[in-house]
Parts: structure tokens; sequence; C-alpha cells
């Protein structure tokens, strides 16, 4: 076979696929369905503030029913929240849950897009929340993304009229929104995008309102509803033998990392809608009303209408085929309309109803998964046409190099075609494009215009098929992928992605020292090419010491990982800094790990961040040794718990009997564990059993929300929302000579500097007398909240409730919290100092 040396030049590829998984293959239902969306010209753009916010029955019943264009404009990508899948936080956690929206996106129909807002976690009131986020750049995002997409109807699903109500992201998207709603169509707002984009008025805005907002289903079911639009979207598709409400459960079901798996239902369901803006619709039922979404909308569209009209009508369910004449005629007027918007979008919807119409496969694969700038790589591209139509493949071509075939893809014959695909010397690995800048605690710094609002990094590598229906061009390009047969799940596909030649990462992100012993710290390299050489070395504060300086690095293999390690000798005193492991590789300095998210439900992901360990010389001390752990939620207290010498073991609820429990000191309840672990609550007697015998038990933040267990404590204790989200905020002793505040560590406002995110969460704000309550905090403007830290004496041992944010506070390195929990668990102990008796 015919082979060509494929050197590509860096361009960026602008399609919104899932490139990890298989591609697409409508059936002929699917087909026709998106042919009566051909037909629709019209756009919603549904407004919110996370993942997870978007209400998918609408944007279903958007899409699917109303045939609109829909898409959902999520502020931020969700970095704040908890994982309960596995262990990622903060930006790994949002790159998570990007991909968790483009797969509920692909289920319900709808599009994504994003502002480079970042969420830095819970804020009380939109002030903050656009304070921190700097208003007047992600207003700008808003406006630009309505400005790309042009929507008709705006939908926001939080209420702009309420601050302080409820969560100050979710009140600031809607202000924004509102905002963005009457100066889209400005041309001294952000004047700079009209360069790349035009003005653009949308006709409505609603607000998508619900029980939620009113209190309770009593309360909505009573109130006025004279003033809001009533929608069922409860419909029935018979083409695809799934209810409207079924596909958003199956679009909810995919934001798995928050725990929304979601039931499908059967039947009416109604939901309802607020003018906000713009003139109510005389016919309540279409919220499209007076806007002209056929053909006729665009100059030059009729002859395209009544061609449509034909391709609809006689379309032949078991023949799709037979609509391609029809379809290529249409296509070459929709690709002359003088209105840019609507013929970029219809061109793109049109070529991928003609692919399935033909049936037609087109594919390039990579022989490997990843690759480093100047290797070659072997490409197979598959071709066939699955139709009786005749096409002919006149070109294939990467980038600006093309290759002549001049083939016939007679029905159901297949060509494979072996090429090299050549990267460029100087092309920068993939990487989500939001996390490769330095950017604040509320804001992505994205320098690159192109990308703002963009989901995920535009591919590279891509191969263009230039195909003839009957003298027609038209091209079909598809990016380079990676296949791969598994023998459970057989065909697996994945991104086709660049890595560095080397990266190098310390698995501790956080490495305590609890006395000024030194360590020996592992560093590791991993190969990007085969036969990697280079040096070792890390960068460390002048207050430290390392040995050696440095260590040659030889790795023969491609994706293999060797292990270095160096002595780290901390100051005498207390002291926190960073140690970044630098490659240098032919006078070039690799810094950055190279992280890989691999779960089922979202493509494959490569994360290059800078490689940095946080240590800390640490003054604490502590009593007692061994620790047991139940998991709940996710978090990586038990290895914090670890680096300052205390025996972990992690207990699920089935390990938990009293011979068991009788060899911990204490036991502490991981974070949501009374949420999450249903049969949890068998074993509680147990534990106050333990607590009575003389052990500790400590229990971190839950949610009144599907709490599993009747009695959380040994005595009255009820969960609130109180939470004081101010990391900064004052933190008053109420119980000065506490041993919680004073023994075996010292206690002082040192210990509540350098906290990171928020105090903490749910406090409980009603408890019984035998509990003390050890400290006060507050946001500003609120009264004190009491509830972060309380501890009752039950029997010869201690009960500890706390929604102190530890869980966040241990991945950051902060000492004072180490130094508190150390408390905790020391509490009523024999005088143990560093598990040594004295």
């Amino acid at each position: 076979m015919q082979r060509l040396l494929l050197v590509v030049i860096i361009t960026l590829f602008s399609s919104l696929n899932i490139y990890a998984q298989a591609p697409k293959k409508p059936n002929t239902s699917e087909i026709y369905e998106a042919i009566k969306k051909l037909n629709f010209l019209g756009s919603v753009l549904y407004v919110a503030a996370h993942p997870d916010d978007e209400n998918t029955r609408l944007i279903s019943y958007m899409s699917n029913q109303v045939k609109a264009r829909t898409a959902y404009l999520s502020l931020t990508r969700g970095d704040g929240g908890q994982n309960l899948i596995g262990p990622e936080i903060g930006e790994l956690l949002g790159v998570i849950r990007t991909q968790e929206l483009l797969t509920a996106r692909q289920i319900d129909g709808g599009e994504q897009l994003f502002t480079r807002a970042n969420d830095f976690g819970y804020s009380k009131h939109p002030d903050e929340t656009l304070e921190i986020w700097n208003k007047e750049e992600v207003l700008s995002d808003v406006v630009l993304a309505i400005r790309q997409f042009q929507p008709d109807i705006i939908i926001n699903r939080f209420d702009h009229r309420s601050p302080g109500s409820t969560h100050g992201h979710h009140t600031s998207s809607a202000m924004l929104s509102i905002e963005a709603f009457d100066i889209s169509n400005n041309k001294s707002a952000y004047p700079n995008q009209l360069k790349t984009t035009s003005l653009w008025q949308p006709k409505r805005l609603f607000f998508n309102t619900s029980w939620w907002f009113y209190g309770s289903q009593e309360k909505f079911e009573k109130a006025d509803k004279s003033s809001l639009l009533e929608l069922d979207l409860g419909v029935f598709y018979p083409l695809n033998g799934l209810s409207n409400n079924e596909i958003a459960a199956l679009s909810r079901s995919q934001h798995k990392s928050q725990g929304f798996g979601n039931t499908g239902t059967r039947g009416s369901e109604m939901e309802y809608i607020e003018l906000v803006k713009g003139q109510m619709p005389k016919d309540e039922s279409n919220l499209f009303e007076g806007i002209d979404t056929t053909w006729n909308r665009v100059k030059g569209g009729e002859a395209i209408g009544q061609i449509m009209q034909q391709v609809e009508a006689n379309y032949d369910f078991t023949n799709p085929s037979t609509s391609i004449p029809k379809l290529v005629e249409a296509y070459q007027l929709i690709k002359n309309l003088e209105n840019t918007h609507w013929r970029t979008y219809k061109t793109k919807e049109i070529k991928n109803i003609i692919y399935a119409c033909a049936g037609l496969y087109l594919e390039a694969t990579s022989a490997t998964s990843q690759a480093t700038p100047g290797e070659t790589v072997k490409l197979n591209i598959e071709t066939i046409n699955r139709s009786t139509y005749p096409i002919k493949l006149e070109t294939i071509s990467c980038n600006n190099t093309t290759i002549t075939k001049q083939l016939a893809l007679t029905e159901n014959n297949g060509f494979d075609f072996h090429e090299i695909l050549e990267i460029p010397r100087n092309q920068k690995p993939t990487t989500p494009y939001w996390l490769t800048e330095k950017g604040t605690l509320g804001m992505y710094q994205v320098s690159e215009d192109s990308l703002r609002g963009k989901p995920e990094t535009p591919r590279v590598f891509k191969v263009s098929f230039k195909l003839i229906f009957d003298k027609t061009p038209i091209t079909f390009t598809k990016p380079v992928i990676y296949k791969t047969n598994d023998p459970v799940k057989g065909e697996v596909y994945k991104p086709f992605e660049i890595i560095p030649e080397a990266s190098v990462k310390i698995s501790e992100k956080v490495i305590i020292f609890e006395n000024s012993q030194a360590k020996d710290i592992p560093v590791i390299v991993k190969a990007g090419r085969d036969k990697l050489q280079g040096t070792l070395s890390l960068n460390y504060p002048k207050e430290w010491n390392v040995s050696p300086e440095k260590q040659e690095v030889q790795i023969a293999n491609n994706g293999e990982e060797n292990t270095f390690v160096f002595r780290v000798t901390p100051p005498e005193n207390q002291h926190e800094g960073l140690l970044i492991p630098v490659m240098t590789v032919n006078g070039k300095n690799y810094s950055k790990e190279l992280i890989e998210i691999d779960y089922d439900h979202i493509p494959y992901q490569t994360v290059l961040l800078p490689s940095e360990t946080k240590i800390v010389r640490l003054d604490i001390q502590k009593k007692g040794e061994n620790i047991g752990y139940i998991v709940g939620a996710g978090d990586v207290v038990p290895e914090s718990l670890q680096q300052i010498g205390y025996k972990v073991t992690l207990l699920k609820p089935e390990d938990i009997n009293p011979e068991t429990l009788s060899r911990f000191d204490a036991v502490v309840v991981g974070i949501r564990a009374y949420n999450t672990l249903e049969t949890l609550k068998f074993k509680q007697q147990q534990l106050f059993d333990f607590v009575s015998n003389g052990g500790n038990m400590i229990v971190q933040y839950n949610t009144n929300h599907q709490l599993k267990v009747d009695a959380l404590a040994p005595y009255k204790l009820e969960l609130s929302k109180d939470r004081v989200t101010d990391e900064h905020s004052e933190v008053k002793f109420l119980e000065p000579k506490h041993p919680l505040l004073n023994s075996p560590n010292k206690i002082t406002q040192e210990d509540f500097k350098g906290w990171t995110q928020e105090r903490g969460l749910y406090f409980p704000d009603k408890w019984s007398k035998e509990f003390t309550f050890i400290l006060s905090m507050h946001d500003k403007g609120e009264s004190a909240k009491k509830g972060s830290l309380l501890v009752a004496k039950y029997g010869k041992g201690y009960y500890i409730y706390t929604g102190l944010s530890f869980f966040r506070e241990f991945p950051a390195g902060v000492p004072g919290a180490y130094r508190l929990f150390a408390n905790m668990l020391s509490i009523g102990k024999e005088d143990i100092l560093l598990g040594e008796k004295k």
C-alpha cells in the first residue's frame, strides 16, 4: 500500500466530539430526527453555575421535542465540589466534571459551554462571588457565549432576585445572565469581541422556577402561577422508545463524581418557567412564538426549506441513502448562505446527516495512544461506503499534506491505508487549556482568546477525507484517535495524546516532618520515549538540605518509570516550603507531573500540572498510636495522619466489631460516611460502646440530607446548614483552657492561619448539655457559629463532632490543622509522646 510522510503543522481542530468514545453510528430513526432538527432554526441557552446545576429534563425537551439547538452554559467546572468516585479534588475534579457534562450532553442532545470562572467553594452572597470571580471578566465571557451561540431564548436555572438566600455562585449566574442579555447587542460592550463575533439580542429570558424556590411542594402548589408558563416535559419519543424524563435521567446520571445517579420516570411531568425579559409568548405552549424558526428566517433559505420538506416527507426508513441526492442539493445551498452563523452550524448538521445516510465510516487510528514531540507514529486509515449511492474518495489530507486517491467507494467495499504521522518538535503536550497558566482563586487564566468558552482543548491532529457526491465535493474531518481491543470490554477508544519526553512526580503532595529527622523522598521519573537520559535534581528552600544534589537518569523504554531517592533534612524549627523535582534532558528542564484520569463513564484524560510537593517541618506532639478510619465519601485524611506518625487502619462497616475496635486508641469517621454507608447505622452502638470503654471517636462532617443513621452521637446532636466560607474569618476560643486547645499542642491563633477555601461546613446547631463547644466563628455580617468543634465525655472516652474542613486543610499542608487534629486524637490518653511512653 502507498505510504506518505505526513508532516503536521500545528492547527487547532475545533470539533467538540468526545474523542475517547466510539464514533456515533446513528440508526435510521436517529437520522430522521436529525433531519427534523435540521429544519428548525432556533436556539436555547440554559445558564447556571456548576456542573449538575442544569435541568436535564428541560435541555432534553428543548433539543429532542422542540428540536432547538440547545446549550448549557456552566459558569464553572465544579472544582470546589467533593468527589465520590476517587481521590481527585480541585482542578482534577474540574476535569472530571467537565467530561461528565460533555457525556451528559451527548445523551440529552445539548451542547456544552463554559466561562473562565473557577468554583472556589461555597459562597454565601453574590457580592463575595463576583469580587472573587472578577465580575467584568466573567460577564464578558457570558456576553461572548451569547454572541457566539446566538440564542433566541435564555433560561436561567436560578433566581437573580434572591441574593444571600442560596449559593452565591447560583445567584451570580442569574445576575450575570440578565446583565449580559441587556448588553450583548451593545457595540460599546466588550468591543474587542466583535473582531471575531457579532452583536446579538436574545428575544426572551426566563427563570426556570420550581417548588424548591418556594420552600416546599405544598407552598408551590398553593402559589399563584398566573405569571408562569407551564410545560409538560413527560413526552414519549416512540422512535427511540424512551420518555423525555428517561433520557434526562440517563444524562443526569453521568454526574457520578457527585453521586447523582437518577432513575427515569414515565408519564406527564410539569415544568415551570417565569418570563423575566422580553415579551410573553401569546401561545404559552410555544416559547418560540413570534420567532421565525423555519428556513425562511435566513436570506436564501426558502429554497432550502422546500428541499428539506421533501426530504422529511419522503424519508425511507429502510434505505436512508435515497435522501442523499436532495440532501446534497440542500448542502450546496446552505454552504452559500450569507448568514455566517446559520451557515456554519447547518453545514455541520447536514454533513453529519449525509454521512449517516451513506453509512460512511471514516477513521484514522494511531498505533499508540501517546507520542512525544519529534516522534513518528503509524496511522491506519479506514474508509467504507455502506450504501448503494456512488461516492468517490478524491483525497486524504493531514493538515497541509495531501495524497490523491481517486477511488470509487462502491457499496460495502472498504479500503485501508497505512501512513506515517510526524509530530513536530515544538508540539505542545495535550492538557486542559485552562490549566496551562496560573490563575487566581476565582478565575482561570486563558490568554488565547479563541479558546475561551470551549469545553475542552481542541484536538490538533486530524485527517480530512475529500469525497465526491455526484460532482459535489464534501470534506469530512476526523481526529486521529487510538483504538485497541480489550479482552473484557472489546473495542476501546482513547484519545491520541501528546506527552513530554519526561515527566516527574513526588507521590505525596504534602510531606510532614514531625521532628528534625531526615526522610528519604522518592521521586518518580516517567519516560515518554525510549532511551531517555538526563539528570534529576530538586529545587528546595534554603533552610532545608537535600542530598545528593543530582542523580543521573537512564530509562530504556517508553512508558517506563524509575524511582530515585533523595534524603531531605528539615530545619530545627517549624517551617514550610516547596520541593520541586526537575529532570534535565539535553539542556531542557521538565518539572511537570503527567496525571492520568481513567474512569469508564468519561473519556480518558491526561493532565500536566506543575510537580510540587509542600514540605512542612511541624512542631507537633501527639498521644496514642493506632487509629481506625472509616472511609466515607473519599478524602486523604488517613494518609495525612500517617504522615505525622499514626498507624492507620482503614475500616469498612463489616469490619467493625468489639474485638477489632479494641485495637485502636481512636476511630475517625470519614466525611459524609453517614450519608454514603447504608450499613454503618447497624454498627453505631458498637462505636458508642468503644467510646464508653475509653476510646475516642471523631466524626467529620455529614449533611442532614440522606442521613443513614438515626443517632449521630450518643447524645442529642442535630445538623444544620451552618457553614463559614471565609477561610480567614476570626476564630474565637470559647474554652481556652480545654484540653483540645492545650494538650499535647498549645493551639493559638497562628494555627488558624493559612487555611484554604473555608473554615468548615454543615455545623450542628442544636446539641445536648453534655457537649462542650470549643470554638466560635462566623462569616461577615452573620451571627456566631459555635458548632464547628463539639466534644462530650461518654463513659471513659470522648466523642467529638467537627465540621471543620480538615479534609481540605490536610492536602494543603496547613500546620495548625494537623496540630489541632492531633489534640483531638490525644484527648484523655495516657501520656505518650511521639509514640513512646514517657
